[in-house]
């Protein structure tokens, strides 16, 4: 989608980034795909991109949702393609926040600060266990940013 394409839409754009598009994007892409049918265009981002964190893949999958073929994709990419959000959101911390470009257009900038996935340790299942909140945490927000960004697309 081009500039000019994308300012003749009305349906909200949203775009996640986290530092590898990896696990916390990933997650909120695919519950706001999910929680917003057809009323939302999302993608996901890093600023250094990597694979699909297992433990996204497994925590996701416990609530039916498959995000293992997902692939990943350079936010510096994003923006050179010329693609225009109405929503940018990162979902990690305020330093790696700031290091994302400014997008052209208006646009709504939020940071969750969201812990990161890959810096946990310990055994398969304590690692599991302690992605589920940050899973939680990530969907909890997600609902919320879909009853506005549906409102606003209702609105259109």
């Amino acid at each position: 989608m081009t500039i000019q394409d994308s300012r003749e839409s009305r349906t909200p754009r949203v775009l996640f980034i986290c530092i590898r598009n990896s696990a916390r994007s990933q997650m909120a892409e695919a519950f706001l795909k999910r929680a917003c049918p057809g009323k939302v265009y999302v993608e996901s981002a890093g600023l250094e991109p990597g694979v699909i964190n297992p433990l996204a893949i497994a925590t996701m999958q416990e609530l039916g949702i498959d995000i293992s073929n997902n692939s990943t994709q350079n936010v510096f990419d994003v923006f050179k393609a010329g693609k225009l959000f109405s929503h940018v959101i990162t979902v990690c911390d305020e330093a790696s926040a700031k290091a994302c470009p400014i997008f052209p257009g208006i646009v709504t900038r939020l940071n969750w600060d969201i812990p990161d996935p890959a810096a946990l340790t310990g055994t398969w299942d304590e690692q599991l266990e302690a992605v589920r909140p940050i899973r939680q945490t990530i969907s909890d927000r997600v609902d919320a940013l879909c009853e506005n960004l549906c409102h606003l697309a209702n609105a259109s």
